[in-house]
C-alpha cells in the first residue's frame, strides 16, 4: 500500500464554483504533503462533477446517484482512501498555504488527539466560533432565536461558542466544525464514522462526542486557517435546512442527553426543538417572502 500523510475528502452538492475554488485551495495548500483528493458528489444537477472530471484529473470522483446527505456522504468518501489521516472539508472552503501541513504536523506531534479543527474565517476575515462546547438546551433557545436577539450576550450561548476563549490560542474543545476538520485515520476506524443517521448538521458534534467518550482528545489549531463562506449549500433550500438542522439536534439529544434525564422530563427537549423549528421556519419564510416582494419591486 502506498504511504500516504493526508486523504482530502469533499463532499459537494450543487456548488460548482465554489467546488472548483476550494480544489484549488486544496491541492495547492497541500502541496508539501503526500496526498490524495476524493470528491463525492451528491447527485448535483449543476454540472459539479463534470468539471471535476475535466479540471482535476488527479481527483478521484466518486458519483452518487441520489443525495446521501453530509453524513454518508464524507463516510462514502472515507471508504476510497488511505491516507494517515482524513482531513474533511466542506465545498465552500478557501484552504489558506500550510494549513494542511500543520494540522498533519500537529497530529504528528500529540498521538492522543483524535481530530484537530484550524480557525475558521469568514470571507472578510472576520472569525467564525468553530470549535465549540457541547450544547445545554437553554443554548438552543438563545441561539439563532429572537431571545437571542434580545440578549445576544447570554451566558448560554457565551458559553456553547466558547466566546470566553482566546481563539488566537490552541485549545481543547468539545467538538469542532466539520466544515474543515482533520481526522486521525486510527480514530475514525474506532469510532466508526459520522452517523449516518444525520443526513446533514450535528454528525461532527455527535462524532466528537463518541471520540471524547473512547478517549480521544479534540484540539483547535489557530494558526492553520481555512476561509469558510458558510451555507452555500444549505442557502440552495433553506425551509428543508431548518428543518434538517432541528431533526438532528432531536437526534443528537436523544443519543446523548435523554437517558439522564428523568423519564417523566425528557419530552420537553423535543417539545423545544420543534417549537423552535417552527418559530425559525416562519422567520426564513418571512424573509423570503419580504426578499421576494422587494425584487419584484425592483424590476
Amino acid at each position: 500500500m502506498t504511504h500516504l500523510d493526508l486523504s482530502i475528502c469533499i463532499v459537494n452538492w450543487n456548488t460548482r464554483e465554489d467546488l472548483e475554488a476550494a480544489l484549488r485551495s486544496v491541492l495547492l495548500a497541500s502541496a508539501g504533503l503526500s496526498r490524495e483528493v476524493v470528491v463525492l458528489d451528491n447527485a448535483s444537477r449543476d454540472g459539479s462533477a463534470e468539471m471535476v472530471a475535466q479540471r482535476f484529473p488527479e481527483v478521484q470522483l466518486v458519483r452518487s446517484e441520489v443525495n446521501l446527505g453530509f453524513a454518508a456522504g464524507y463516510n462514502r468518501a472515507a471508504a476510497e482512501t488511505r491516507g494517515r489521516y482524513l482531513f474533511l472539508l466542506n465545498p465552500d472552503t478557501i484552504t489558506c498555504p500550510g494549513a494542511p501541513e500543520a494540522l498533519v504536523q500537529f497530529l504528528e506531534a500529540h498521538p492522543a488527539v483524535g481530530a484537530v479543527g484550524p480557525r475558521l474565517l469568514n470571507r472578510d476575515g472576520s472569525l467564525q466560533f468553530s470549535c465549540r462546547r457541547f450544547p445545554r438546551p437553554l443554548a438552543a433557545v438563545f441561539r439563532n432565536t429572537p431571545l437571542g436577539t434580545l440578549f445576544p450576550r447570554n451566558r448560554y450561548t457565551r458559553e456553547y461558542l466558547m466566546t470566553d476563549c482566546d481563539h488566537t490560542r490552541e485549545s481543547s474543545a468539545d467538538w469542532i466544525s466539520g466544515a474543515a476538520m482533520c481526522i486521525r485515520r486510527e480514530a475514525w476506524e474506532q469510532v466508526g464514522g459520522f452517523d449516518q443517521g444525520f443526513f446533514m448538521y450535528a454528525e461532527d458534534m455527535d462524532w466528537c462526542w463518541r471520540a471524547r467518550q473512547a478517549g480521544w482528545d479534540i484540539h483547535y489549531l489557530p494558526h492553520a486557517e481555512v476561509v469558510h463562506c458558510i451555507g452555500r449549500s444549505s442557502d440552495q433550500a433553506p425551509g428543508r435546512m431548518v428543518f434538517q438542522f432541528h431533526r438532528s439536534m432531536a437526534r443528537f439529544y436523544r443519543k446523548h442527553y435523554a437517558p439522564g434525564w428523568p423519564l417523566l422530563l425528557r419530552w420537553l427537549p423535543f417539545v423545544g426543538v420543534w417549537v423552535r423549528c417552527g418559530v425559525v421556519l416562519l422567520e426564513t419564510g418571512w424573509s423570503l417572502g419580504r426578499n421576494r416582494l422587494t425584487r419584484r419591486r425592483r424590476k
